[in-house]
């Protein structure tokens, strides 16, 4: 293909489409509204650190960055859980060490996809936010910040440009598209526990700290300068919500209140509560992906999610390398675009449903008594049939099997743990025959 691919957004999506299709040696040309982040600076929205699992890292290095990013990373063992009034205590995700996640930095990575992007052979345009598109004679205009308006002729665009997809406005006003947004009726902000003089970690540096309570929580993920990224996710309104805590004394009794082990290391936080907004969070089903060949969305401008699983960004590699693929079986830019939406869109459905599980999986069901004892029959049923009994969270961030199928697969054990465990309250109590022949019954090899 000859004429050239533009993909509006230069962010986490858009510039490892980029590179893969660049390697691929199409024509690629990307437009991007901030200014060169290498000049001035990382300047991007959420700053919510990424955990990165097996579908992101397996984008990464069909872009040849694993290396790269993994240098940047650091590893996360499971979950700690900071009950009030208790000691901290781990979950692993896995096993053991082969099944972590990892925490990476949204800045630095996005730089390093962008030099992989122009390596492979993109042109990246910054500093040109997309405002209008001609779709009939096939040209876009675009902003800089001087407030020029350049039009540019396009022969197709794909939109990797977030939740608030100017490309997705503009294709629906060629060709109006049913788009639901659920807010989630939670908000958002972010914190910091900095690191020891010496460079080193306050608190564990090898898990993402937990603090459930219930109808909230606080969470901490580490960076590799010895520091953690905190953010407290809360009701926006209500008796405990944001609206509540206006005031800096509010904001100190509160968190002494409910979080006062993570007090003591929060040194700015009136500070970073203050001068931090509430960000929004909610999910985004989008009911048509494209305008035939002439546009596509994929990531979040075509299916945001909640981040409660982790997974976003590892749902949009995950599209860029699905369509990666179909470009090396076809140019014919309707059928693939339209083949790339009946693949991802079950799995982003499914993804988007599991992730708002996970919210109150995260913030309630990891301190109850019944979930500990789920979770030990789990990692034995998984034992005794790991071809077949696979953990849903296994599944998906430690392979690649599709959402949709993990979903499908996690209902069926979800459904077969409490059958086994109804009323019961260790280990020696399950009937592991009939554990055995329901899996058998149930469950195809993976």
């Amino acid at each position: 293909m000859s004429a050239p691919i533009t993909i509006v957004g230069a962010g986490l999506a858009g510039a490892l489409l980029a590179t893969l299709l660049a390697r691929r040696g199409l024509n690629v040309a990307v437009i991007e509204r901030r200014a060169d982040p290498r000049r001035v600076g990382y300047q991007g929205g959420r700053s919510i650190n990424l955990a990165l699992a097996e579908r992101g890292l397996h984008g990464l290095r069909l872009a040849g960055l694993e290396a790269n990013v993994m240098a940047q990373a650091v590893m996360m063992r499971g979950r700690m859980i900071h009950e009030l009034g208790a000691d901290p205590y781990l979950q692993r995700y896995g096993r053991d060490d082969s099944e972590v996640i990892w925490s990476v930095g949204r800045g630095q990575l996005n730089l390093s996809l962008i030099e992989a992007a122009e390596a492979a052979g993109a042109q990246i345009t910054f500093d040109a936010a997309l405002v209008a598109v001609d779709w009939r004679q096939q040209r876009y205009r675009c902003q800089g910040s001087d407030g020029v308006i350049r039009e540019q002729e396009f022969h197709t665009l794909i939109g990797a440009d977030g939740a608030g997809s100017a490309l997705r406005a503009a294709m629906q006003i060629e060709r109006p598209n049913p788009e639901h947004f659920e807010p989630l009726g939670h908000g958002y902000k972010e914190l910091a526990i900095p690191a020891t003089a010496a460079g080193g970690f306050q608190i564990d540096g090898n898990a993402l700290h937990i603090w459930p309570r219930g109808g909230y929580m606080l969470i901490a993920l580490p960076n590799v300068d010895g520091s953690f990224t905190v953010t407290l996710f809360l009701p926006n309104s209500g008796a405990v919500s944001f609206e509540q805590l206006w005031h800096p004394m509010a904001v100190q009794a509160f968190f002494a209140q409910q979080f006062p082990d993570a007090l003591p290391s929060l040194a700015n936080l009136v500070a970073d509560f203050t001068g931090h907004p509430v960000g929004m969070l909610g999910t985004l089903r989008l009911q048509n992906w494209h305008l035939d060949g002439r546009a596509l969305l994929l990531g979040d401008a075509a299916h945001a999610l909640v981040p409660f699983h982790g997974q976003g960004m590892n749902c949009a590699f995950e599209d860029c390398v699905a369509l990666d693929a179909l470009f090396s079986e076809s140019t014919d830019l309707p059928a693939v675009y339209a083949e790339f939406q009946a693949r991802r869109q079950p799995n982003a459905e499914a993804i988007a449903d599991m992730a708002l599980e996970n919210y109150v999986e995260m913030r309630d069901a990891v301190a109850d008594a019944h979930f500990h004892f789920i979770k030990q029959l789990e990692r034995q049923l998984a034992e005794r049939h790991p071809g077949r009994f696979v953990p849903r969270y296994s599944m998906i961030s430690f392979r690649r099997v599709p959402y949709a199928e993990a979903q499908a697969r996690g209902a069926i054990q979800a459904n077969l743990m409490e059958q086994l465990g109804a009323g019961k309250q260790r280990l020696d109590q399950i009937d592991m025959t009939l554990a055995d022949r329901l899996i058998e019954d149930r469950l195809a090899p993976l």
